[in-house]
């Protein structure tokens, strides 16, 4: 099954084998993967849910931490393109002897696999294993570096609601420090032309990200204002080994979004959240469930933008 909506222009410009961060995408090659993710979101709503885009070829899910969403996600993408796959089990493996990552993935490429996802605490980690590997790597979240796939199944999602975009408003609340998932964002929205505002206590927002294209705000009801998404952020309790605000009840009361923080908000915003919430924290449980939450339809989404991702890859290699 080749994408329909992918004109042979766009697909002869895609030409990585890897997707390790949105950085160093151009809004084109952007725009490729989400035009691709379109075609392949009708999958998911056959009676047989797959299409025959990569039988024959093995991916290989190399979680190195805890992962629900994602990894269910990339699973079920790559067996819906008819790829087998191999979940990677750390507990079980030469890694908790002292294998090194880069020999573990090199013994399993050695078996003729042709992808691997790779999440690891470690910035930089699914950059050493395609450095050492002839197969597809696809980062699903490196420590506090990036989460492409995330910001992408976003960035589909917006696009899907709006229509666009450009000129839209995004503010992302929340640890900006820790979060890999809004430097993804970041470098995603700005490149498609959408304001961004970043919004959370001082010693949560990283010194110089205004570099990166966003504004920064302290304050949550300025930053929602006139948002057209309000996106927020999970605190990362496991990330955080020094104290970053006096404590969680703090937080929530001056950056947790609830049914009160929304009166600052245009009559027609809304809600995402890349999970798992923090109920009670960073958003409250009616808020998360309101008709103009997105939370489920980011997580429909991300099956399809994975689908478009491995698509895109695998098919470079040889």
């Amino acid at each position: 099954m080749e994408p329909k909506r992918l004109s042979s222009k766009r697909k002869m410009n895609w030409n990585r084998k890897d997707l390790l961060g949105l950085e160093e995408l151009s809004r084109e090659e952007i725009e490729i993967i989400l035009d691709t993710a379109k075609s392949f979101k009708e999958v998911s709503t056959r009676p047989v849910k797959k299409v025959p885009a990569l039988r024959g070829k093995t991916v290989v899910n190399l979680f190195f931490e805890p992962s629900t969403r994602t990894k269910t996600s990339f699973e079920l993408a790559a067996k819906r393109l008819s790829a087998d796959v191999l979940n990677f089990e750390v507990s079980t493996s030469s890694v908790s002897k002292g294998e090194t990552i880069v020999d573990t993935a090199k013994n399993i490429e050695a078996m003729k696999v042709d992808c691997f996802i790779v999440r690891h605490s470690i910035s930089g980690a699914p950059l050493i294993i395609s450095r050492a590997v002839t197969a597809a790597v696809i980062n699903a979240g490196d420590g506090c570096h990036e989460h492409p796939t995330q910001a992408l199944l976003d960035l589909f999602t917006i696009k899907e609601v709006f229509g666009k975009v450009s000129g839209l408003k995004v503010t992302i609340i929340g640890d900006i420090y820790h979060s890999r998932v809004a430097r993804s964002n970041i470098w995603g929205l700005v490149k498609l032309g959408a304001k961004v505002v970043v919004c959370g206590p001082p010693t949560l927002i990283p010194k110089g990200i205004e570099k990166t294209g966003v504004s920064v705000c302290y304050s949550l009801s300025e930053a929602v204002g006139d948002a057209d998404v309000v996106y927020l952020l999970r605190i990362q309790k496991e990330r955080q080994q020094e104290n970053f605000f006096p404590s969680q009840a703090e937080y929530r009361r001056f950056f947790g979004f609830d049914s009160k923080r929304s009166v600052f908000t245009k009559d027609k915003f809304f809600l995402m959240h890349p999970g798992p919430m923090n109920r009670g924290l960073e958003i409250s449980t009616e808020m998360a469930e309101k008709e103009n939450s997105l939370i489920l339809q980011q997580v429909t989404n991300g099956i399809a933008v994975r689908m478009a991702v491995l698509y895109l890859t695998v098919r470079q290699i040889q």
